[in-house]
């Protein structure tokens, strides 16, 4: 650590490095606040999904008991084939977002498979686009986390090290300079003093 000048050329740099603190500091609070806000919403929203995802198993299960007899092939009938994922930049913070889902259904014919299959094709399509929507929702509550974690430490260097250390250095290099002006007075006088004892003493060398 580079000892500190007690110079005016630093008190300077102290104070300009003081006032960047000062004017970074509410910045980063702002920021703070709209990620805790965002995170607050994100779990609202999973939250929600997840009950949703859950009474609608439900409910599937409860509707289409005779989904037990595996005398009825569903394998392959709902295929995920494409899912478009996007990005939102919440003040640096890259969020994910699903913007659209593809999903396939397998031709199938009503005369060859009970009429319940239908339920069946709608209900599992409703749980696969519940299930990416649950897993974003998750994923942006875990990056939000993460994001506000990294803030606070920031927000606490700035708080608790920077902002004090700088204004302990300002106070130190003001009271070096105070005293450095108090003993320059000083000398200022003792001189001043040996001075006119000198010319005195000239003086009634001369009579």
């Amino acid at each position: 650590m580079a000892r500190l000048a007690l110079n005016k050329s630093s008190l300077a740099k102290q104070g300009a490095q003081l006032a960047e603190y000062k004017r970074f500091l509410p910045s980063l609070e702002l920021k703070r606040l709209q990620i805790m806000a965002e995170r607050a919403k994100a779990k609202e929203t999973a939250a929600r999904l997840d009950r949703d995802y859950e009474t609608r198993f439900a409910e599937l299960a409860n509707s289409l008991p005779m989904l037990a007899n595996r005398q009825v092939p569903l394998e392959g009938l709902v295929v995920l084939k494409k899912v478009v994922r996007g990005e939102q930049n919440l003040s640096g913070t890259k969020l994910p977002t699903l913007e659209d889902i593809e999903v396939e259904t397998e031709a199938y014919s009503l005369l060859a498979r009970p009429h319940w299959v239908d339920a069946y094709v709608a209900g599992m399509r409703e749980l696969l686009r519940l299930s990416l929507e649950r897993d974003v929702a998750h994923e942006r509550i875990k990056r939000l986390i993460e994001a506000e974690a990294v803030i606070s430490r920031r927000v606490n260097l700035f708080e608790k090290v920077l902002i004090p250390q700088a204004e302990r250095n300002i106070k130190k290099i003001r009271m070096a300079l105070a005293d450095a002006e108090r003993d320059a007075v000083v000398r200022a006088k003792i001189s001043k003093r040996k001075t006119a004892a000198r010319g005195a003493e000239t003086r009634v060398a001369e009579i």
